[in-house]
């Protein structure tokens, strides 16, 4: 259906995607990497379908990932590797009150 959004991917890499850092061990880490980036992308894809940007508590509710966690995959999706995606962020509500949105997508 031309009106569904694009999240009906099959997956979000081609091929596996590669994760480093000091205490990133493949056996335990690289099956929850990839699956909170997984949702990460896909709430966000989702979001900007319906033309919202999500906080990182709204992102939370969405995926049941942590925030921090969210936070990195962010980051990641933005890397090359990673592929490219655009990220967008801005303040919700009173500048000084230090609260984020985010979303994805060509709207820049």
């Amino acid at each position: 259906m031309a009106d569904e959004p694009a999240a009906a991917q099959p997956d979000l890499f081609q091929t596996t995607p590669t994760f480093d850092g000091p205490d990133y061990e493949p056996e335990f880490d690289q099956k929850r990497l990839t699956g909170q980036m997984q949702r990460v992308h896909d709430a966000l894809l989702l979001a900007d379908w319906l033309n919202q940007w999500l906080t990182l508590g709204e992102l939370r509710e969405r995926t049941h990932d942590p925030e921090a966690s969210i936070s990195a995959q962010l980051r990641h999706l933005r890397k090359p590797r990673f592929g490219s995606h655009t990220i967008e962020k801005r303040r919700r509500g009173e500048a000084g009150n230090g609260l984020w949105e985010y979303r994805m997508g060509s709207h820049a």
